[in-house]
């Protein structure tokens, strides 16, 4: 038996239009009401930087900055984001010159297969933004969302330490 009355046409799903700023460009869009603002950045915006690891919000690989806050992408529908401003992995760095965040990871070796780095590097600068972790001690509960499964935490933790005035001064903060 089939579900619609009277042999009616099933109507396809109506795609729903958005507008952002992506990596610092406009951006307009038509999402399904479903997609995901990982799936929208990977599958059909090419932007792979930020992975799809739990899927559940769970370990904080698909971390991404809507306003400058952190988000997890795996969470956020895309139609979530309509007039948001949207930065990745892909857009922290200013053409060659890397973001202060991502020299400290370097630096420090704040990474060892490299899965979850993308996602932590954004959750880092967006707890750079909140301004809240002042010693190592706050920034290791502030990125407790963010796991790596090769143990590079004392390096990550380490890069973020020397990496927040950078951050803090590139926002204009003393």
């Amino acid at each position: 038996m089939s579900a619609i009355p009277n042999g009616a046409a099933a109507k396809p799903f109506a795609s729903h239009p958005i507008r952002l700023t992506l990596n610092g460009q406009d951006r307009h869009l038509k999402v399904l009401p479903w997609t995901t603002l990982l799936d929208l950045l990977r599958e059909q915006l090419d932007l792979v930087g930020s992975k799809k690891g739990c899927d559940h919000g769970q370990c904080g690989a698909c971390t991404v900055l809507r306003d400058g806050k952190r988000v997890n992408a795996c969470l956020t529908l895309a139609v979530m984001c309509d007039g948001a401003e949207l930065t990745t992995i892909e857009g922290l760095a200013d053409g060659d010159v890397l973001h202060p965040m991502q020299q400290a990871f370097i630096k420090h070796d704040a990474f060892q297969c490299g899965y979850c780095t993308p996602g932590q590097i954004c959750s880092a600068v967006g707890l750079a933004n909140e301004g809240r972790a002042h010693d190592s001690a706050q920034i290791q509960e502030l990125m407790s969302g963010n796991l790596c499964r090769c143990g590079a935490y004392t390096n990550i933790r380490d890069a973020i330490e020397e990496a927040l005035p950078a951050c803090r001064a590139q926002r204009g903060e003393p």
